[in-house]
């Protein structure tokens, strides 16, 4: 009896789960992936939301880990297939997605989801979740700031930097789509900000 009681507490917990997605979007460089690998630390309801790509993997990613990487080819027939959330082309031949697989992963695992992605695709997710998303912009105080930070980096090319700092400025103008600014000045206190952000949404 005592083991029918804990699968009926267990089907009844996961029947009330109410799966909830949190959008990170900002320029490159503003601190968002430090952000969200914070939270990820502190919260264990939260699970990251693997993003699709077809940009060449770097010498420390692993496929499946830090992206699903993928040919130009096999990214169009997930298109296709409308296997996406959302998906973009950044730039020529370079696509990034959501696989709506990720999502329901990580709701099965009943886990809200947690979305490191550009400004494009934060716009497009939380179009697509509604009221069930929180979106975040994170920015910096000044774009001059921004490259500062990408030349610490040293993994991109000066044609490479000039070509994200062009795009942040770009990107700047749909600060308004989101439903929070989080200015990232003092790092230490934009953790506790954005800590604030999560419990506040997720105890809604």
């Amino acid at each position: 009896m005592r083991h029918i009681n804990q699968i009926i507490t267990a089907i009844s917990t996961h029947i009330h789960f109410q799966g909830r997605t949190i959008i990170f979007s900002a320029p490159s460089g503003s601190g968002k992936t430090t952000i969200v690998q914070h939270l990820l630390s502190k919260y264990s309801n939260l699970g990251f939301s693997i993003s699709a790509c077809t940009r060449a993997k770097r010498p420390h990613e692993q496929d499946g880990i830090d992206y699903y990487f993928m040919t130009p080819e096999e990214f169009r027939s997930k298109i296709d297939n409308q296997e996406f959330v959302e998906w973009e082309q950044v730039y020529a031949g370079m696509y990034y997605g959501t696989l709506k697989s990720e999502v329901d992963r990580l709701w099965s695992n009943e886990r809200h989801v947690l979305f490191d992605v550009d400004v494009k695709g934060g716009v497009n997710l939380k179009n697509y979740f509604g009221d069930k998303a929180l979106s975040i912009f994170v920015k910096v105080p000044s774009l001059e700031l921004l490259e500062h930070r990408l030349r610490k980096r040293g993994t991109e090319t000066e044609e490479k930097i000039q070509q994200r700092v062009a795009k942040a400025a770009y990107e700047l103008s749909y600060e308004d789509s989101f439903d929070v600014t989080l200015l990232n000045a003092d790092l230490s206190e934009t953790l506790v900000q954005a800590e604030k952000l999560i419990d506040d949404f997720l105890s809604k």
